[in-house]
């Protein structure tokens, strides 16, 4: 099969042929119809903290066909259509049965194998797409799931004032769910204007350019400070300054991945009494319920898509990725040339 492999930190990924994925037992074999890039993968390629390995077919958000099953798997058959949940727990423990395989009790490992025309993976990763929602818009599934957590644990209550920092494709996932869950303020914010008018197709109510007066600016678009303020950047400094931008007693939720070490100042957050909630991942429920969204109509999260690629051309826009763009969630088709 034809896949891209990472080759070494500062190295372009390189489209490569690799031997076709055979299943274990629990496992089937999908079918790549469409896989994101996301800003995880690109983390991961430059950063030894994620311990990459040379040789690896990387690639999360992914959708496929069940081309073939292992021997014990009976709750698929070739054929069916599905989105994959990339995080793998050993699908026995009290967590895996719950539904939380981030917190298997015997190890989660996050899986890969979307920049490839095929992958193998254990069957209860995978939910089948109802009718009527795409093969193709299933990979969108995996990050409003991760969108969907975040508001979530945020607690946001309709009625609310919400600014959503970082107008990537998370980001504007979350505005997508905090307009369906009833806020009544949604502004993003970002260093660019690239994403506002994909922001305000996905339910924004405003949109801001960071730089000078921006704490004013921001109670301005709000109607008031904000009760609650997403990080969705991951960069050394935003959740001190999100902090700053929160109303006393609002809640940052940080969904941003930053493997520095951050600092803040912890005199104003004790004086203003600010919940800082951490967000990672999600839990099956939710990838259900993203799924479910891909067919609901207004505000749709397609929206969220700004290019589809093949693999000759992935790895450039792969690249491209690592600066402020006009794209936001860019998949790849890797039977497209």
């Amino acid at each position: 099969m034809k896949a891209l492999i990472f080759d070494g930190f500062g190295k372009p990924l390189r489209p490569a042929v690799c031997p076709d994925p055979v299943p274990a037992r629990d496992e089937v074999v999908l079918k790549i119809c469409r896989c994101g890039i996301c800003g995880s993968d690109l983390h991961m390629t430059e950063d030894p903290v994620f311990a990459l390995e040379q040789g690896a077919v990387i690639g999360h958000e992914f959708s496929g066909e069940v081309v073939e099953t292992g021997a014990d798997v009976r709750t698929l058959r070739v054929g069916d259509l599905v989105a994959a949940a990339p995080l793998r727990g050993c699908g026995r423990c009290a967590a895996c049965r719950a539904g939380t395989p981030a917190w298997c009790e015997n190890g989660m490992t996050l899986i890969g194998g979307g920049f490839g025309q095929y992958t193998a993976l254990a069957d209860h990763q995978l939910r089948k797409l109802p009718d009527g929602i795409s093969l193709a818009d299933g990979a969108l599934a995996e990050p409003l799931a991760v969108a969907l957590h975040g508001v979530l644990r945020s607690g946001l209550k309709p009625g609310a004032r919400v600014l959503v920092v970082g107008a990537g494709a998370i980001g504007l996932a979350v505005v997508y769910w905090a307009r369906r869950m009833g806020a009544r303020a949604i502004v993003a914010a970002d260093l660019n204007d690239f994403q506002r008018d994909r922001a305000e197709d996905l339910g924004a109510t405003g949109f801001i350019t960071s730089g000078p007066d921006m704490k004013q600016r921001v109670a301005s678009a709000c109607g008031g400070a904000p009760d609650i303020v997403f990080e969705c950047v991951g960069k050394v400094g935003l959740i001190d300054h999100c902090i700053d931008l929160v109303r006393p007693q609002g809640t940052v939720c940080v969904l941003g991945l930053c493997t520095g070490t951050d600092t803040l100042d912890s005199f104003r957050a004790i004086s203003k009494e600010v919940t800082v909630i951490m967000s990672v991942f999600f839990n099956m429920h939710e990838f259900t319920t993203a799924i479910d969204a891909l067919d609901a109509g207004g505000y749709a999260p397609q929206a969220l898509v700004s290019d589809v690629v093949g693999l000759s051309e992935a790895p450039a826009a792969f690249e491209a990725l690592r600066s402020r763009t006009t794209q936001c969630k860019v998949l790849i088709d890797p039977f497209s040339d």
